[in-house]
């Protein structure tokens, strides 16, 4: 059998909470922001977490990570 191994880019994008939650970043803040409100960039300020109907897809992506 291979050896399992993390996603790497799951790695950089995702952290693992002590509660079992997964905090993300805000997507839509990158580039191409002048068109956008300033209450929509504000908004999307911080992070905040995988909704739960996706954490089964990150346990395949992250297996060590005790999900």
């Amino acid at each position: 059998m291979p050896k399992m191994k993390s996603k790497s880019s799951a790695k950089k994008r995702f952290r693992v909470r002590p509660g079992g939650t997964v905090k993300r970043g805000q997507a839509f803040k990158r580039h191409i922001l002048t068109k956008k409100s300033t209450k929509n960039k504000r908004q999307l300020r911080g992070v905040t977490n995988v909704h739960e109907t996706n954490l089964g897809h990150m346990a395949q992506m992250l297996p060590f990570a005790g999900l």
